[in-house]
């Protein structure tokens, strides 16, 4: 067993397309983006006779007092029928290795299985990505799809169509009505979005990666979304829309858009990413109306390398979230 450091954007794309439902997180792409927006990465592989079994690419996160951690969103992946303890045993260990020198005081980790255990001492934490997701099979017709879903749904894709709501794919020229969308939702339903540089650079990345569409009323747009194209996947990441003409159903033409597309080219799955009943009850309620099956994963875990200064971190982080 050999780790290495993946220089070949291939190699890397083939192993994590590997997977059902392709993990675009891990991707070759979304690396690139999280170079650009969050600092350095590291994309560390495990091979045996020389085949490429298990991959980690970790995003360096910085904390105060000159500190910092790694994430691995979506990862490690390690290949089927493979000895998954062994092999994260190897790349934790590995890890811990490089922590030392980059001042990292804990990888944290979001495993695609419950079965991804090593010998480390690991401690489950708040979610960074959404632990349950929703997803469409699209290698059923579009008559069956249509089927699946709540009938109020059916009916607001109807509507909006009937409004001639028109969806649209756009690239950064028009930036600023997204950004623009974005404020306003924030705003209206109290949340606060990435900052506008993080957006940005998302829609810089390589083309057919990543995707920015409106759906847009009497030529003003109403909603836009950012989608995620990786392997058998699309993926919507993020969403927004108007404060005006909310009577024409259009985030239900949006999706609909987007399902028949992918459907079209070849794409297997369509995923929502993201439902909570507690904690979005309204965007999980109109996720749901579009039918699909719920996919858990198994959460976000800390591994920490430097318990004193993890427990700092700890402590300072819940203080930060009673205030």
């Amino acid at each position: 067993m050999q780790i290495i450091t993946i220089t070949d954007k291939k190699q890397l794309n083939d192993f994590v397309d590997q997977e059902t439902m392709s993990q675009f997180l891990q991707s070759w792409q979304w690396g690139e983006f999280q170079g650009r927006a969050a600092g350095k990465i590291i994309r560390l592989g495990v091979l045996e006779n020389n085949e490429l079994v298990a991959a980690a690419t970790l995003v360096k996160k910085i904390l105060p007092m000159g500190k910092n951690y790694f994430l691995c969103p979506r990862g490690p992946i390690v290949g089927a029928k493979r000895d998954k303890l062994k092999i994260l045993n190897e790349l934790f260990s590995t890890i811990k290795e490089l922590a030392e020198d980059e001042s990292v005081i804990f990888l944290r980790f979001e495993p695609i299985s419950t079965n991804d255990n090593s010998s480390f001492i690991i401690q489950q934490t708040l979610d960074i990505q959404p632990s349950k997701t929703l997803i469409l099979d699209l290698t059923k017709s579009e008559e069956e799809l249509l089927k699946e879903m709540h009938q109020k749904t059916r009916y607001n894709i109807k509507l909006s169509e009937k409004k001639k709501v028109k969806v649209v794919e756009a690239g950064l020229e028009r930036f600023d009505d997204f950004w623009q969308l974005m404020n306003q939702t924030g705003e209206r339903d109290n949340f606060r979005p990435h900052g506008i540089d993080y957006y940005r650079k998302m829609l810089e990345a390589e083309n057919d990666f990543i995707k920015l569409y409106f759906a847009e009323y009497n030529g003003k747009p109403v909603t836009t979304g950012i989608f995620s194209y990786f392997g058998d996947t699309v993926t919507y990441l993020h969403g927004a829309s108007a404060d005006h003409d909310r009577e024409v159903m259009a985030p239900y033409s949006l999706h609909w858009q987007i399902i028949k597309e992918a459907k079209q080219a070849g794409y297997k799955y369509y995923d929502l990413f993201g439902i909570d009943e507690k904690r979005w009850p309204g965007v999980t309620r109109f996720k749901k109306g579009f039918g699909g099956f719920e996919h858990n994963y198994p959460g976000t875990f800390d591994l920490a390398f430097d318990e004193n200064w993890y427990s700092i971190y700890k402590m300072i982080r819940k203080a930060r979230r009673t205030f």
